[in-house]
């Protein structure tokens, strides 16, 4: 459990003390905008990618379906060059399921393999794209087909993702149930599955995408493990959601692994890092005198 002493010293920590702060575990980069995120996420991708073409290997990577912005960026290098896709390979994250635990059809708002086809494919000039073979969904039929998929190809090159408001990366979110305890290391260690929405992810996607409305939101969801996450060569994480996301940067920032925020997980990769904007970095008890 984190110490809530600690929680309110991290959250008066200053913006421009994170990246070399002396107790900080997992190194977080701040840039001035949420579009400098996008450009700076995006260029990696392109780069990381480049290299890899040039030198004559495969691309894998694991893409989040939030945040998306920095896919018309990506595009955008992509459409204007010779970089060709043909070897690159992309293990989505997770998507919901409606209250049966059942697939949404992809021209569902939540369906997030439909986002991902509109919003990340569907940018891609035809002649650039993926091939369709190369691009893995979790499947709530075969649970294990994305991780059997990802050891096929050897291992993920790079995990590019969001982090939520209580530290969840795809829907690993924090175990809650008073009759089931989840240790760290089973956590650590989770595999590909179907879970119950926590409650704080449904008012926030009805929020920003229902109006408040949470009926509309599907209740359940299917998300890859920790241990393919854990097992990326690189986590590159970032957000640009303001106040909503400051207090969970410096949680993932200075707090050894827990159950309770499960981005702590990576303060133990030797090459996970957060890219946040000037808005999401500011701290939010600074103010208080903590």
């Amino acid at each position: 459990m984190i110490n809530p002493e600690d929680l309110l010293r991290w959250c008066s920590v200053p913006a421009d003390q994170l990246r070399d702060h002396p107790e900080r575990r997992m190194r977080v980069d701040v840039v001035p905008t949420p579009d400098d995120v996008y450009r700076t996420i995006a260029q990696e991708m392109y780069d990381e990618l480049s290299a890899n073409v040039e030198a004559g290997r495969e691309t894998r990577w694991v893409l989040p379906c939030g945040p998306m912005d920095q896919y018309g960026f990506f595009a955008e290098l992509v459409n204007s060059s010779s970089l060709t896709l043909d070897g690159l390979h992309v293990f989505h994250m997770d998507d919901f399921l409606d209250w049966q635990a059942r697939p949404l059809p992809v021209d569902h708002p939540f369906s997030l393999r439909g986002s991902m086809l509109r919003g990340f494919y569907g940018l891609l000039d035809a002649k650039h794209t993926v091939p369709e073979d190369q691009r893995y969904f979790p499947d709530p039929y075969e649970p294990d087909a994305l991780s059997e998929a990802i050891a096929v190809r050897g291992g993920v090159d790079t995990v590019w993702g969001g982090i939520g408001y209580r530290g969840h990366v795809a829907f690993n979110e924090p175990p809650r149930s008073p009759w089931h305890v989840v240790s760290v290391q089973q956590l650590a260690e989770s595999k590909t599955r179907i879970l119950q929405l926590n409650d704080d992810t449904l008012i926030a996607m009805s929020q920003r995408a229902a109006g408040g409305c949470s009926q509309a939101v599907p209740p359940m969801g299917i998300t890859i493990g920790m241990a393919d996450l854990l097992a990326g060569r690189r986590v590159r994480l970032f957000s640009t959601t303001g106040a909503w996301k400051q207090a969970v940067i410096r949680v993932a920032a200075f707090s050894p692994a827990c159950v309770e925020y499960p981005v702590t997980l990576f303060s133990e990769h030797s090459a996970a890092s957060i890219l946040v904007d000037a808005a999401t970095a500011q701290a939010p008890l600074e103010d208080f005198g903590v």
